[in-house]
């Protein structure tokens, strides 16, 4: 334990933001992180509790107090390698992470959490400008090959791995550039896509080939990866959007989320309109945008609207208002319940619960609004209230309500490989396999829709069981 009364002495203090009227002028990120002082002072607060609750609500098993201490000693170097030991891509979980860590800490229990996501994103980015994070060159290669399918946190945590122990790796990716969600689903003001960038040139060097606009089951088949790879990794995420069900839905003013958050990301990223919007430009200047889902995407929605110019902004939710604050007792350390505002609503939104949509208002060619219903959870479901019907104006309606499971087309129909009741890959936690021989699945792709920070602890645990069939044994951590 660091400082015994630190966190007595010491109240919680987050990292800053830039004033929404300047952020929303463009796509970097606008975060203030405090100097190296402040983190100490707050990593001082750690209790180092004798059961470490923190630990409860980390995928990735995070050492947090061992990293905590050694920042408080102004140990940052031997922190990297403590946060490296279960986490292979800290600069991510540490910007876009929601930090389900911080919920279980004794602190919580007053408000007033360590700042482990704040800490955790502080020694990664000093590790970069250091220059202590170098490729990690296996010393002997195995001679065996792997390929892995899909480039988005889960499939690049087993790509480096699976490097790292010596097999050489090939990473398919359908898209034009690695990253998968963090690359095209997660805006440029909640991660650079440098920081990508970066870590590719690192798994390159440690042995990883990278393949981009390659699609299995497309463009490469997946009857020649079973023929040249001694093992198959399928990371390819749960992308099949929960479609909009009402009449109406079909018109060109109703889009998916992620369309429109990939066609901004692309333009950040330099591409021209055409490359950016093969389907069409879509903006979101000028327009009333109404946004259907509550969750991250909703929210990410909403922060790129305000920045291409919305005229007004509108996000709904099916469920009802969460309360303001969740009750402790019955909720530490798991992950509570709550009203949560993001930096994306704090920039301008209008928000509404309990709402069901019921028909989407236009001519056919252009939406104009959409005809909605208010909703009662009370008896345990939904029931829509007499005489609550509401109609609200808008000119593009964005559909982030969530993913359904893996795209079922190409990829999986080719490789045969058996589904969950869900309709997601069949695999287990121990040995990732599916019902396929050496064809492994991990991340949402076998999960379903979740965390960037569980996509990495089930890239790296399928890693290890790819390495154990292979080898025969691994010295790769779970």
């Amino acid at each position: 334990m660091g400082k015994e009364t630190g966190f007595l002495e010491l109240d919680r203090r987050e990292r800053d933001y830039l004033d929404p009227a300047q952020r929303v002028k463009n796509y970097r990120e606008f975060v203030i992180q405090p100097d190296d002082n402040a983190l100490q002072a707050q990593a001082s607060r750690c209790m180092d509790c004798g059961i470490p609750y923190c630990h409860t609500g980390c995928p990735v098993n995070n050492v947090i107090p061992d990293w905590n201490n050694l920042v408080y000693e102004g140990d940052w170097r031997s922190a990297l390698e403590v946060l490296h030991s279960t986490n292979n891509f800290p600069e991510f979980t540490g910007r876009v992470c929601p930090a389900p860590c911080e919920a279980g800490c004794t602190l919580n229990i007053t408000d007033q959490p360590v700042t482990i996501k704040s800490i955790e994103c502080a020694i990664v980015d000093r590790g970069w400008k250091e220059g202590w994070i170098t490729p990690q060159v296996p010393e002997k290669r195995t001679g065996k090959a792997v390929a892995v399918v899909g480039s988005g946190p889960a499939g690049l945590a087993c790509a480096q791995q699976l490097a790292r122990a010596g097999h050489a790796v090939t990473v398919f990716e359908k898209n034009d550039r690695i990253g998968g969600l963090l690359r095209y689903g997660i805006p440029d003001f909640k991660m650079e896509k440098h920081l990508i960038n970066r870590r590719c040139v690192q798994m390159e060097a440690e042995g990883v080939t990278f393949k981009t606009s390659k699609e299995v089951g497309v463009d490469v088949s997946f009857k020649s990866l079973a023929e040249n790879f001694d093992a198959i990794v399928l990371a390819g995420g749960a992308e099949e959007a929960r479609p909009l069900l009402i009449p109406g839905a079909e018109m060109p003013g109703v889009r998916l989320a992620m369309e429109f958050l990939t066609q901004q990301n692309k333009r950040n990223a330099g591409d021209d309109e055409v490359r950016a919007a093969p389907r069409g430009s879509l903006l979101a200047t000028g327009k009333k945008v109404v946004v259907i889902g509550g969750g991250d995407t909703g929210s990410d929605c909403v922060g790129t609207s305000n920045r291409q110019g919305a005229a007004s902004v509108v996000q709904l939710e099916i469920m009802p208002r969460p309360p303001e604050h969740e009750d402790k007792a019955l909720t530490w350390p798991d992950w509570p319940l709550k009203l949560r505002t993001s930096s994306s609503h704090q920039e301008g939104a209008e928000r509404d619960w309990a709402v069901l949509t019921k028909r989407v208002i236009g001519d056919g060619e252009s939406v104009t609004g959409l005809e909605c219903v208010r909703v009662d959870w009370s008896e345990g479901r939904m029931r829509e209230i007499p005489g609550s019907e509401f109609t609200i104006g808008a000119d593009l309606i964005l559909l982030a309500m969530g993913f359904v499971g893996p795209i079922k087309a190409g990829l999986l129909d080719q490789a045969g490989v058996a589904l969950d009741p869900r309709g997601n890959v069949a695999a287990n936690t121990l040995g990732y396999a599916t019902s396929v021989d050496k064809v492994y699945a991990c991340g949402d792709m076998r999960r379903g829709q979740s965390l960037v920070v569980w996509a990495i602890r089930e890239g790296r645990q399928c890693a290890r069981a790819v390495d154990e069939a292979l080898m025969g044994q691994s010295e790769l951590p779970r």
